[in-house]
């Protein structure tokens, strides 16, 4: 008993230092955008090339996560997260000294190499937090993705109008730094561990066909989807990753277990997480540009990119908020509900930014319901993978449903630019973006919140309340067990 009253500060600063170190990596996700359109002057390189510091933290990031949450499963779940934070700081301090093209690249590989940091975060969680404290700090940890995202484009523009570009990446290295002096400090390692032997042809092969598909998906607008070298990518993709799957089913020690991503809670779940994905980075790339476009367009505001940063800030802390509410919501009615009732509002925050798209408190509206929407969603993932797969085995869990909502927001920003590429109007002899593109990809965005409900509704039953006592037991006799053998 004596240990309760200290038990419950130590939970506080875990849930604090995870959150933290989770928001800090997402800022990656918005660090550049600031900064793309100048890139081919500050580097000195043609625009095509300069996009891969964007393309080249989406693939390592694509593979690392599944990679490294495997790692913790095995090793040690804050061992890896801390790994994950020193990659990040490693990128930042190679982006901050670049000039060139290069340095850039592999930088901002580095940087996406940390991305594992969030569902390893949330398994930490699951193996030292008590159960009464669980949902909403999982909640918390997995909406810091958004919540990272949406704080970070206004820094970001906030920094790059003021101070030479390198200080957005040694103010990334100097966070990078806080959060690895207070995860040694105040998060504990895990005795939960499967031990065993790292599949590399597993890896080898997973990491393949991702980058395959990914980078189909993320480069077929520039070099054209019918060329070769973009259906070559995705026959590629479809040969290694069956493939994959096959030695995976057969191996003593998988770097996925497909059997137990095959459950049918894990893998509608994982589904759904790709249609919110999708809907989440609808808001992220139309957003922006409709508010930065000149006022002369009629449907453009003019804005800077510091003030469209402002309009995105409020989403969010909204989805910070409403963490909680979907952690309470889930306890009540079962975290198949709350990812039901996430995309709901997601779909209403698109059909909204529809109609009203005039005004800058539109768009903060608008943000602002897709916002919360995301809390919903991105709070309620956690809890439906943990409730399916044995805590030895929640970081790699956790790792692939990350995955799969990258899968989502790179095929959003594929789709979405096909759609305002091809429709376009004239503007002074440019073509930009009609406003009528804006919109289809706004339903775009509230369709795929829609499919993400539709899925949703195939999750199985949760049990909800006091039924959530077993698998904590379970969890509990499993670490028991572990600590033993050690």
């Amino acid at each position: 008993m004596s240990d309760a009253p200290a038990a419950v500060p130590r939970s506080n600063a875990v849930v604090a230092v995870l959150a933290f170190a989770g928001i800090v990596v997402s800022l990656m996700q918005t660090l550049v955008i600031p900064i793309v359109p100048e890139l081919p002057k500050l580097l000195d390189a043609p625009a095509s090339d300069t996009a891969w510091a964007v393309t080249a933290t989406l693939l390592a990031a694509a593979v690392a996560t599944p990679v490294v949450g495997r790692l913790g499963d095995m090793f040690g779940k804050r061992r890896m997260l801390l790994v994950s934070v020193v990659m990040l700081v490693a990128g930042s301090v190679v982006c901050a000294l670049s000039d060139s093209l290069i340095p850039m690249i592999i930088g901002r590989a580095l940087q996406g190499l940390a991305s594992g940091v969030i569902p390893l975060g949330i398994s930490i969680m699951r193996d030292e937090l008590p159960a009464e404290r669980l949902a909403g700090s999982t909640a918390l940890m997995s909406a810091s993705l958004g919540i990272g995202g949406a704080l970070g484009l206004p820094a970001a523009a906030l920094i790059a109008d003021n101070f030479s570009w390198h200080v957005l990446f040694w103010t990334s290295a100097a966070l990078g730094v806080v959060a690895f002096a207070l995860v040694s400090l105040f998060v504990p390692e895990s005795r939960v561990r499967t031990g065993g032997r790292f599949d590399l042809v597993g890896g080898i092969g997973m990491a393949t066909g991702l980058i395959c598909l990914l980078l189909g998906i993320s480069k077929g607008a520039d070099w054209g989807w019918t060329s070769g070298t973009t259906i070559g990518l995705f026959v590629a993709a479809v040969v290694v990753l069956p493939a994959w799957g096959w030695f995976e089913l057969r191996t003593e020690q998988p770097l996925v277990d497909l059997r137990t991503t095959a459950r049918r809670q894990v893998l509608v779940t994982n589904l759904a997480s790709i249609a919110v994905g999708f809907a989440m980075f609808a808001m992220s790339l139309v957003l922006p540009q409709l508010l930065q476009l000149p006022a002369q367009t009629g449907y453009g505001l003019g804005k800077s990119m510091l003030v469209a940063g402002l309009v995105m800030a409020p989403s969010g802390l909204v989805m910070m908020v409403t963490a909680p509410v979907s952690a309470a919501v889930s306890k009540a009615r079962g975290p198949k509900t709350t990812l039901m009732i996430g995309a709901l509002i997601v779909a209403a925050g698109y059909g909204l930014n529809i109609v009203l798209m005039t005004e800058v408190w539109h768009f903060v509206l608008a943000a602002c319901v897709i916002g919360a929407g995301i809390g919903f969603t991105y709070g309620s993932m956690p809890a439906l993978i943990m409730g399916a797969v044995p805590a030895s085995e929640t970081a790699a869990a956790n790792s692939l449903n990350t995955l799969m909502r990258s899968i989502g927001t790179s095929s959003a920003s594929a789709i979405a630019g096909v759609i305002l590429a091809q429709m376009t109007t004239d503007f002074g002899g440019y073509a930009l973006p009609s406003e009528n593109g804006f919109k289809v990809v706004l339903a775009v965005g509230a369709g795929a919140a829609l499919l993400a409900f539709v899925v949703a509704s195939f999750i199985p039953r949760q049990r909800v309340a006091g039924d959530s006592a077993a698998p904590v037991a379970e969890d509990a006799a499993e670490a028991a067990g572990v600590a033993a053998k050690s």
